[in-house]
């Protein structure tokens, strides 16, 4: 199993530093340009599925990458963005990307102390959800040979690589906030020990991560 994770393109309250957490807010114009430059650069990949967030800006890059091919879309709320609450369409950044709001000083530097605001998801209730969905997905057997695009957004597919590598919570950002569009690549491996007939074990391999393909355009 193959999975190519996307983050969503850019929207109107992404370029306003705005969050949006569950706020359904659509791609903007260059949102959509990226996502089709991304499309380019994944057109030969042959995806057998697609799953993502049922929010606009997850399923319209989803649909922008797959074009016209006739690849199975399918929903789950699972891989949405977290939920900031009663924070949704506030500025905690200034011009400069530097934190200004109290609430949000943990959570991209120490996000294990993180506190989320009220009617907010913690990052470990989002890690639970997306660790559920990893898990069923990685348990079924009629998708061993596939490759899968998973449409989604910033924190969640964050959450999903602290899935894929067995991070602790205060190595959520791993580094940063991955780009709009920025794609991670990784395979689910079996390995059969031959001492011990029918014993499997699996793990999973990132083979790229944050790769972007609009630098350039």
């Amino acid at each position: 199993m193959k999975l190519y994770i996307i983050r969503h393109g850019e929207t109107a309250w992404n370029k306003k530093l705005l969050l949006q957490g569950q706020t359904d807010i659509p791609l903007n114009d260059n949102g959509r340009k990226l996502a089709q430059v991304t499309a380019r650069a994944l057109q030969n990949i042959p995806f057998d599925l697609c799953i993502t967030s049922p929010l606009k800006r997850a399923k319209e890059t989803a649909e922008i990458v797959l074009k016209d091919r006739c690849i199975p879309l399918l929903e789950d709320a699972r891989i949405q963005e977290i939920c900031f609450g009663t924070y949704e369409g506030r500025r905690v950044k200034d011009e400069n990307g530097v934190l200004t709001d109290p609430v949000f000083q943990n959570f991209f530097s120490h996000p294990e102390r993180f506190i989320p605001p009220e009617g907010a998801e913690s990052l470990q209730q989002l890690l639970t959800r997306t660790a559920v969905f990893m898990e069923e997905l990685s348990k079924k057997t009629a998708l061993t040979d596939k490759s899968i695009l998973i449409s989604t957004h910033g924190a969640a597919s964050r959450a999903l690589l602290s899935y894929l590598k067995g991070t602790e919570l205060s190595d959520f950002w791993d580094g940063c906030v991955p780009p709009n569009c920025a794609v991670t690549i990784a395979e689910l491996i079996t390995q059969t020990d031959h001492r011990k007939e029918k014993t499997h074990t699996q793990h999973w391999e990132i083979i790229e991560q944050d790769k972007i393909y609009y630098e350039n355009c």
